[in-house]
């Protein structure tokens, strides 16, 4: 289990705001948004959804919640309507268009094979005005991109240290994770009004163990005055 207290260190050092709160600002923004736009029905993906999900806060002012991933969860997710088990670079029929009104994808751009293909599934799966919040890592980290560029077998035995869980080691591809390819991406899909911003997450996502935490602070710390090479994309965007 992960020691919490040595991530106290990290605002104390300008490593701030975290993953999570702009997440939380975003959702709550979307959330607020789609029930003016639909109330009393608003409907929210989890695409690439894992054992857990930012939307979970939002679960009471939430009608529908649905997760999707290319495997199914391991452990029932008593806090979803439904699962869908949905290639999200290849099953554009998975979900009718305009289902949902807020999609979240979180640390799954970089799996994609076919980025652009499941961007362009959540645009047409979002209601006109539905809003995407995606997180990524971002390459132009030199730690992000080492992490990416190892050979298979190696990342292999690399994941169990990074990763809270084996569940949480998956195939890595990259091929979509930097800010102005993300940017283009997201744009090409069909989004509007795309904000982008980079924050220090390495000593968190790596923070499993003290070796890799204090790896990922020394990250961070380098690159906590380069917002072009912090390690962690968050993406807000329109439909």
């Amino acid at each position: 289990m992960r020691d919490e207290g040595r991530f106290t260190v990290l605002p104390r050092l300008g490593i701030a705001p975290t993953v999570h709160q702009l997440v939380r600002e975003a959702l709550t923004a979307a959330v607020d948004r789609a029930e003016v736009a639909s109330p009393g029905s608003v409907a929210a993906l989890d695409a690439g959804c894992g054992r857990t999900s930012s939307l979970r806060r939002f679960r009471r002012r939430i009608a529908r919640l649905v997760g999707a991933d290319i495997h199914a969860p391991d452990v029932a997710v008593p806090y979803l309507d439904e699962f869908a088990t949905v290639d999200l670079c290849g099953r554009s029929d998975a979900f009718p268009p305009g289902s949902f009104d807020i999609a979240l994808s979180t640390f799954t751009l970089e799996h994609f094979a076919d980025p652009a293909a499941a961007l362009s599934n959540l645009h047409a799966w979002l209601r006109p005005g539905g809003t995407l919040v995606a997180t990524t890592v971002n390459r132009r980290h030199p730690f992000v991109n080492a992490y990416l560029s190892l050979p298979t077998g190696l990342r292999a035995r690399v994941q169990p240290w990074v990763k809270a869980t084996a569940a949480d080691a998956h195939p890595l591809v990259g091929a979509c994770n930097d800010p102005a390819t993300i940017r283009s991406a997201v744009e090409a899909a069909g989004f509007t009004d795309v904000s982008l911003q980079t924050v220090g997450h390495l000593a968190r996502a790596w923070g499993r163990h003290w070796p890799t935490f204090l790896l990922g602070l020394a990250g961070d710390l380098l690159s906590r005055g380069l917002p072009s090479r912090r390690s962690t994309i968050v993406v807000v965007a329109r439909a």
